[in-house]
């Protein structure tokens, strides 16, 4: 079986493993799609906390299970070789003063599939722990349902928003996140969605996702200010721009991963006065089922969202390719043998 391996910080290497065998209550995969995010570059340039090298990438997985641990079925599972699934990537202590009072995703202990310390989805086989699987319907894209990973994200940043019918929503970023937090306000009620974004071709991709109010800057939006304000950018200068755009009482959400050592200016003053909301938003909390349901749904354009496949053997070239912020949502296909252009 062939596997990515980041091998240390700033390196990786294509390498032939054993094909892994599922342990108590897990199971084992066949990797259909696993999509390419910023958690990965953060993963391999040593910028994510806890992360432990050697590592294989890859937490937005789907595939085709191949085989079942013991004791998968012995509750209420019902898993059969064949299904086709999607996996939550998130594993907490369940102990810890965080997991007891309901915010798993804080979890002291977290650890996710191709992000800590557990190996992902980037090879051609993988583990995962049975309750972690999610059943797909048959008809499912299994490919275009690697998007639920973050759908699930971004329906728990919603989760911790206001979701107040009427609203005026501005996002910044056009990638795959601001795309699906874009297109979920308007499933929560906004009464106007907005989207910004320097790359005209991301905001293309937004058209084709629904989004009619697109600019390169907020200053071009016939608003001054909106209810809720979100970064899928991680950019300092976007979220100190951002913070600007607030309405009084609104709120502003940090979605996008800065870095850690990266500061924000803002006037406190102006939070104070305006009654200015800012919420965070990590992971995943109790929101990939919700997440396969509104996928199954139709809830998004993911059609139009995802622009390339790679094989493992072009997984820098995808890497490097994210990196440029070409192209739309690049996936690795670890059982194909040529990579593809899905949108040119």
């Amino acid at each position: 079986m062939r596997a990515v391996v980041f091998t240390a910080e700033g390196d990786l290497a294509l390498e032939e493993r054993p094909k892994p065998e599922p342990g108590y209550k897990e199971i084992l995969i066949e990797t259909a799609a696993v999509g390419i995010c910023g958690t990965d570059t953060h993963v391999f340039d040593g910028e994510f906390e806890g992360t432990v090298f050697p590592l294989v990438p890859g937490h937005e997985a789907t595939g085709i299970i191949v085989a079942l641990g013991e004791g998968v079925n012995d509750g209420v599972f019902d898993f059969k070789v064949g299904d086709h699934v999607a996996v939550n990537p998130s594993t907490t202590c369940g102990e810890c003063e965080f997991c007891l009072n309901g915010h798993q995703n804080l979890c002291r202990f977290w650890n996710g599939l191709g992000v800590v310390a557990s190996d992902g989805a980037s090879q051609q086989f993988f583990t995962a722990p049975a309750s972690n699987v999610y059943r797909l319907k048959p008809e499912t894209d299994l490919y275009e349902a690697a998007l639920i990973e973050p759908l699930a994200c971004a329906i728990r940043g919603w989760d911790v928003l206001p979701r107040r019918l009427g609203d005026h929503v501005l996002v910044y970023g056009s990638g795959t996140m601001g795309l699906l937090m874009a297109q979920l306000a308007k499933k929560a009620g906004a009464a106007t969605v907005t989207i910004v974004d320097l790359n005209e071709e991301r905001l293309r991709t937004a058209e084709e996702c629904g989004i009619e109010l697109r600019y390169t800057t907020p200053n071009d939006a016939e608003r001054e200010k909106w209810d809720v304000v979100i970064d899928c950018t991680g950019n300092i200068r976007a979220i100190e721009d951002a913070l600007t755009r607030v309405k009084p009482a609104g709120f502003f959400q940090d979605f996008g991963v800065a870095p850690a050592d990266r500061t924000a200016q803002f006037s406190p003053f102006r939070v104070y006065r305006d009654e200015i909301s800012i919420v965070g938003t990590m992971a995943v909390l109790n929101s990939f089922g919700r997440a396969v349901e509104l996928f199954e749904a139709g809830a998004i354009n993911a059609k139009a969202m995802i622009s390339h496949s790679f094989t493992l053997d072009d997984y820098s070239e995808a890497l490097e390719m994210f990196r440029k912020g070409e192209g739309r949502k690049l996936q690795i296909r670890p059982n194909d043998t040529e990579s593809r252009v899905l949108i040119g």
